[in-house]
């Protein structure tokens, strides 16, 4: 019984890395779908790698695991040294797999003020003149290519499934 409780707990350890990494900026969480979006321009400034560092939560799955070691006759002490050291060992492996290569983006708005952000890399890459925006939305940012500016002169085109309105 107490094996079978412990293969659970390790598929549910191994299930929950792949909720730690962090999302390429060009995706977007569902619960952000219709929400609006603050979007400010900005124009990057510089740009370094950094590591994220991953989660370290491993301790319990590989601390149970560790606490198998050992027979009825080595007794608890066994299990304990087997629980601590197997504890250490799945901190290990859990922060390791969780950790994923970023930017970081030094950003200067606009208005003369300054923004850093982190994120994941993603397809596009940033040099300093780059101009770009910041797309916050429920207290997440990310950064994204400017799209040209248009000047609003230009008669949008309508797909042939909606009909063009009305001249006024």
């Amino acid at each position: 019984m107490f094996k079978q409780l412990v293969l659970i707990a390790a598929i549910a350890g191994v299930g929950s890395l792949a909720g730690c990494v962090v999302a390429n900026p060009n995706a977007v969480s569902a619960y952000d779908a219709q929400r609006m979006s603050t979007v400010i321009d900005a124009t990057v400034l510089s740009v370094r790698p950094v590591t994220l560092q991953g989660r370290d939560s491993g301790v319990v799955i590989g601390g149970i695991a560790g606490s198998n070691v050992g027979g009825p006759r080595t007794g608890g002490i066994v299990g304990i040294a087997g629980a601590v050291v197997g504890g250490l060992i799945g901190n290990a492996v859990e922060r390791d797999a969780t950790q994923q290569q970023a930017v970081e983006i030094l950003l200067q708005l606009k208005n003369g003020d300054r923004r850093a952000v982190v994120q994941g890399i993603g397809p596009d890459s940033f040099v300093p003149g780059d101009p770009v925006i910041l797309i916050t939305t429920g207290g997440r940012t990310r950064v994204m290519r400017a799209p040209p500016v248009t000047t609003g002169s230009a008669q949008p085109a309508y797909p042939a499934t909606y009909p063009a309105p009305a001249p006024q």
